[in-house]
This record gives structure tokens, sequence and C-alpha cells, in this order.
């Protein structure tokens, strides 16, 4: 049997910044949860011009949660 093959999508683009603020959330313990990621959801929010906005672990959460949304 050959090795599966993977295709990757895209490169990574997480430069030193990133890299640095993922590394002080993980030694704060704030691996899900914390003032990051309220940051991130407001600066989310107001780039998208909406009154609020929620981050979710994958696309397929995020899609799950845009048909209950919508009432499918």
């Amino acid at each position: 049997m050959r090795p599966a093959v993977r295709v990757r999508l895209s490169e990574p683009t997480v430069g030193e910044h990133e890299a640095a603020a993922a590394a002080g959330a993980i030694r704060a313990g704030n691996l899900t949860f914390g003032p990051e990621l309220e940051a991130f959801e407001a600066g989310l929010a107001a780039r998208a011009g909406t009154p609020g906005a929620v981050a979710v672990s994958s696309g397929t959460a995020a899609l799950h949660l845009a048909l209950l949304a919508v009432g499918v």
C-alpha cells in the first residue's frame, strides 16, 4: 500500500508576532478562552461591521452554527 499524499492547500502565514502571541496565550493557560479570544472576536466584529462575532473550533462548527441561525 502506498502512503497517502498530503496536498497543502496553502502555506502557513504565521509570523513572529503571531507566534509570540500564541505562545503568550498558551503560557497564560488560555488555550480556548481568555482576553485574547475576546479581543479577536471584538476585532472581527468591528471589521465585519456587526455587533458581535463568535470564534468556533472549526469550519464544520461554523457551518453548523450558520445553518442553525437560518433555521435549517
